[in-house]
């Protein structure tokens, strides 16, 4: 079975002084970024890390990021990518659902400390970045000192198979009930390779990259260029996005992707007519739909460069489908055709498939298709059926074949490149006092996709007032997922079992 370690081990011995990622003025080719893995890998392996062990990682995208991933497979564990902007409670829940036994953290990160204080007697550290801890944690590491000792380049694990786990993928629940989705060493494979041959990648092609690994989209977008040979460019902010333009002339890269809040911070507060993209070859985009006026003004600004809308769920290890650039303008607003390994069924409420022009639920069948949720048979039952996963999203097929998505049967609310539970955040609310219901949902936003909205039911005598209820999520909640409006009403309707009308929540919004 070929792995991810296999493609990249083959990349490092072909291209080895290779630029693989460059962050700011620091670059790193693909002999030392093997170098920096091997030596994690055998550190893990003599410091008692087992086959299928999980191993967390706290870290932003970094040379150093990409090195404690593929050094983690090849010793045999388990990848869980923590999201960076999430806080101590989130992070402490995430690390003991996951039975993490290490964790990779920078010593910077501001709470690392308070995960620490309740985690770090269960877990065995490695510190990235300067050393801050100081002794605090009995058992931690820096990652220096591990990588002073260079074993030769990286060496596939002879022991992992394509069935075995290589990564956990959290998408929503982190207050809650956490949703890891389990991708094997096969599941990944695949979706790269399917991946590789439909945007055509080649050695020679880089990439300016502003999605976090930690996520499934920007995990694809490092496991990809890795396998080949490409390089990865990385700005971690899309705060100035002019930044992010001047770094991509600089770099002269093939290829950008992002989410359609990407795409808007740079059609709408920069002006792209200014710089040179002759070397785009490439955009991508997905996580969620983008508006066609949008896409419109980005292919009449960068008019040499293929433009292919994506589909996918983390849950597919990225992607399901693809809308191939030549049909863009034929088929504007349609999700495309499955991609290569990959088939899509549209099926009716029992299962049974439809039709071209019926509306029905997207159902999924391909190697890449994930091996369940973590610790949660039960919710695994309800989306993987007889080898199909039931991807919860509306849609009809054309004549032709390509889809196009009405809807969405979940609830989670799409923001930016964030997938956020309804449920986590209405916990969260619900700890104030004089909140007596609440019912969150995501609005639709230009900007965003979707912004987070709280419909509250308050006792009035001792009710918190908006500024006191997104103080208390800022305290205990990521920045994402903080409700930018707030409405307080008298009732919030209700099925005749007590299940929350979303639908009328979201037909008032838009009213």
């Amino acid at each position: 079975m070929t792995t991810l370690c296999s493609l990249f081990i083959e990349s490092a011995e072909r291209f080895p002084d290779r630029e693989a990622i460059v962050l700011g003025d620091s670059r790193i080719n693909y002999r030392t970024l093997s170098f920096w893995a091997e030596s994690i890998a055998v550190y893990l392996r003599e410091h008692g890390l087992n086959k299928g062990d999980r191993v967390a990682v706290l870290v932003q995208n970094s040379l150093e990021y990409a090195a404690i991933y593929y050094g983690v497979l090849a010793a045999g564990g388990v990848v869980i990518g923590l999201n960076t902007a999430n806080k101590a409670r989130d992070l402490v829940n995430l690390v003991r659902h996951s039975d993490a036994s290490w964790l990779f953290a920078e010593s910077g990160h501001p709470e690392l400390k308070p995960l620490l204080q309740v985690i770090g007697s269960d877990i065995n550290v490695v510190e990235v970045g300067e050393p801050r801890l100081n002794g605090e944690v009995p058992s931690h590491i820096n990652l220096t000192e591990i990588l002073r000792h260079e074993h030769g380049g990286l060496r596939d694990p002879e022991a992992v198979t394509g069935n075995d786990l290589a990564a956990i993928i959290y998408t929503s629940g982190t207050t809650g009930h956490p949703k890891g989705v389990m991708l094997s060493h096969q599941n990944l494979f695949e979706n790269i390779r399917s991946i590789l041959e439909y945007l055509e990648l080649q050695y020679t092609d880089s990439i300016l990259n502003v999605l976090p690994f930690y996520y499934s989209y920007g995990n694809s977008v490092l496991h990809t260029h890795l396998a080949v040979g490409g390089k990865i460019v990385l700005e971690n902010s899309m705060l100035y996005p002019h930044r992010v333009m001047e770094r991509l002339v600089e770099e002269k890269v093939s290829g950008f992707s992002g989410v359609p809040s990407t795409f808007a911070l740079l059609l709408n507060r920069t002006k792209l007519e200014d710089y040179d993209l002759s070397s785009i070859r490439y955009l991508t985009q997905a996580g969620g739909a983008m508006a066609p006026t949008s896409i419109k003004r980005l292919r009449k600004l960068v008019p040499k460069a293929e433009f292919l809308v994506m589909y996918g769920q983390t849950e597919a290890s990225a992607r399901l489908s693809y809308l191939p650039s030549d049909r863009l303008e034929e088929k504007m607003g349609s999700i495309g055709i499955p991609i290569p390994g990959v088939t899509l069924d549209i099926r009716g409420e029992d299962g049974r498939p439809l039709v071209s022009g019926e509306t029905g639920e997207i159902w999924a069948s391909g190697d890449n298709i994930m091996q369940g949720y973590w610790k949660d048979p039960e919710m695994t039952a309800t989306v993987l059926q007889d080898g199909w996963l039931k991807t919860g999203d509306l849609a009809y097929r054309d004549e032709d074949g390509f889809i196009y998505i009405v809807g969405r049967s979940s609830e989670m609310i799409k923001s930016g490149a964030h997938r956020i539970s309804p449920k986590e955040i209405e916990e969260v609310i619900l700890e104030l006092d004089g909140i007596e219901e609440v019912a969150v949902l995501g609005v639709s936003d230009e900007l965003l996709g979707q912004v987070i909205k709280a419909v509250v039911v308050v006792d009035r005598e001792k009710a918190p007032d908006k500024r006191a209820l997104q103080a208390h999520c800022h305290k205990n909640l990521a920045s994402y997922k903080i409700p930018k409006l707030v409405e307080f009403v008298d009732e919030i309707p209700k099925t005749a079992s007590g299940k929350v009308r979303r639908f009328m929540l979201q037909k008032k919004a838009v009213e």
